[in-house]
């Protein structure tokens, strides 16, 4: 059966839409499929500044000067964007509208050949080209599901006025991480996360990087006030609250279906960000698939990137393995690194020889203990469970 469509897109968030608008805007026929397509997307988004340049002004709602506390504070030599996510919405809404994409409710259920989706009411959809956007849930994905934990980034919120955040973050400033343990807590360390969402309202956030399973929501929203109170910060009655949760380490999706943003996954396995390499991965991928797409895999995966990613999980796996009490340390050494390094392990994800340069400098850094717990999860298994991690 002829396709109808050159590209479908699986999955209405920022990434699928926004490749969904590259391929429209290339001529291509193609259909975005979301079960709800009108829903709102509620998590907030930040990226570094540098990282955005494709993007209209008007889509960043607030942009501050970058600090991290681990031991001591650093300036970071970085601009913090924060995205008007309605903004955002209308920009990717409006490309898909001016490149033609038809945008379909629907579930997808599973892609059972080659250019063919079946979708949960029984419909078949075909198309030249597929993409799985849809997310943490790899729709698509044909790998058998294993009984794995997943390592995962969990979060809690608070948005408070900028005037009542003062204590913790000052105006025109953005607080990427503060490891200090002003909740009172032992156990897991989490940070703050405090970012300006416009000139009026402050996020704030206690997150915990990293956990195999994630900590539980409960347990940081007990921090985040108890650290709240430790600085003298009020939280109104029926202050607007975010609740995060995504996995770090789902596998590379395989098959023949292209998988693109989280699905891909674009996460990065060792600090949760995503959102901006999708964005300015797009139009290259959709480049790929006007040309050859078959070939598209190797835009969102070239050699490099595979190998970044690799490296990157075993930075992840670290994180995981490491003592609490030795967390903040690491960030320290972390961040006491020449940007340069910062920007590769943070932002270059086929910057094979500037990441391999920036762990060869925070190893060079290190003293013997956080050098052995940088070299182990090289060679030892993967961490099942984080209360199985050694203590010393």
């Amino acid at each position: 059966m002829t396709p109808t469509d050159d590209v479908l897109v699986v999955g209405g968030g920022p990434a699928g839409r926004a490749l969904a608008a590259e391929c429209g805007a290339l001529g291509l026929r193609t259909t975005l499929l979301d079960p709800a397509p009108d829903r709102p997307w509620p998590a907030t988004y930040g990226a570094w500044d540098d990282e955005l340049a494709g993007l209209p002004g008007h889509v960043v709602s607030a942009r501050a000067a970058g600090r991290a506390i681990a031991l001591t504070e650093h300036r970071l030599d970085r601009v913090y964007a924060v995205l008007d996510v309605a903004a955002l919405r209308t920009h990717l809404d409006d490309r898909l509208a001016r490149g033609g994409v038809r945008v379909r409710a629907g579930r997808a259920v599973a892609a059972p050949a080659a250019g063919t989706v079946a979708l949960a009411d029984g419909t078949v959809l075909r198309a030249g080209a597929v993409v799985d956007a849809g997310g943490r849930a790899q729709p698509l994905d044909a790998r058998p599901v294993r009984a794995r934990v997943p390592a995962e980034q969990t979060a809690y919120g608070v948005v408070v006025d900028a005037a009542a955040a003062r204590p913790v973050v000052a105006p025109g400033e953005a607080l990427f991480m503060d490891w200090r343990p002003d909740h009172g807590e032992p156990g897991a360390p989490t940070f703050l996360y405090a970012i300006p969402l416009d000139g009026d309202r402050v996020l704030l956030e206690e997150t915990s990087l990293a956990r195999r399973p994630g900590l539980p929501l409960p347990v940081l929203r007990r921090r985040l006030l108890a650290r709240l109170r430790h600085h003298g910060v009020t939280v109104p009655p029926g202050a607007a609250m975010e609740k995060v949760s995504f996995p770090l380490d789902r596998p590379r999706h395989r098959g023949h279906v292209l998988g693109f943003g989280a699905a891909a996954p674009l996460v990065h396995p060792a600090s949760g960000y995503s959102l901006a390499t999708a964005l300015g991965l797009a139009p290259a991928v959709a480049r790929a698939l006007a040309r050859r797409p078959g070939a598209a895999g190797a835009t969102v995966w070239p050699p490099a990137a595979r190998v970044v990613h690799h490296v990157r999980g075993i930075g992840l796996e670290a994180l995981l393995r490491m003592p609490p009490a030795e967390v903040a340390p690491f960030f320290e050494v972390f961040f006491g690194l020449p940007d340069r390094h910062r920007r590769a392990y943070l932002s270059g994800r086929d910057d094979l020889r500037g990441t391999l340069a920036a762990m060869a400098a925070l190893f060079g850094a290190a003293d013997a203990t956080l050098r052995r717990r940088l070299v182990g999860p090289a060679v030892l298994p993967r961490l099942r469970h984080s209360e199985a991690a050694p203590n010393g």
